[in-house]
């Protein structure tokens, strides 16, 4: 299980600051909070939640767990998405899945390294079914993947991160 990070209320006043305290502005905090830890922390919502007025910590929760783009759960630092679609399934994601799982310890329970490095989602339909079957690390797209390619994806994923 990945470390959880301790809060750090004043980024969170910090936060809350650049977007004037608006209840309005409150799926931009939560973003900017979860692009600060790579999860929201739920010390965070109900931080949130007392600080914003007209708004109650259950209702912070409400809105971080009924959008998808949001997770209470600590997300590495990469972000692997592997497409689960129609055409990435029929085409071989489900080897794919299990070279990635298998490659960093992963399993369907477990969904982020020990260390904190990958996390791992599967996902309906990226866009590119004509790149099938395809996954996404951080944004950047792998086409045509296979279990063999997905290793050396992550592999270099892996030395890129090292030499930074």
């Amino acid at each position: 299980m990945a470390t959880h990070k301790t809060i750090d209320f004043s980024a969170i006043d910090r936060v809350l600051e650049t977007y004037e305290f608006k209840k309005s502005n409150l799926i931009a905090i939560l973003q900017r909070i979860q692009e600060i830890y790579r999860y929201l922390p739920l010390d965070a919502l109900t931080y949130v939640g007392t600080k914003i007025e007209g708004l109650s910590p259950a209702t912070v929760y409400g809105v971080a767990t009924f959008y998808a783009q949001f997770s209470l759960d600590p997300k590495g630092k990469y972000e692997i998405k592997l497409c689960d679609g129609t055409a990435c399934h029929v085409r071989g994601s489900m080897p794919v899945l299990d070279a990635v799982r298998g490659k960093l310890g992963l399993t369907p329970d477990k969904s982020t390294t020990d260390d904190g490095m990958f996390s791992l989602e599967t996902v309906s339909c990226l866009g590119a079914c004509g790149l099938a079957p395809v996954i996404v690390i951080n944004g950047k797209v792998y086409p045509k993947m296979t279990a063999d390619a997905v290793k050396v994806a992550l592999d270099e994923v892996i030395k890129q991160d090292k030499e930074a």
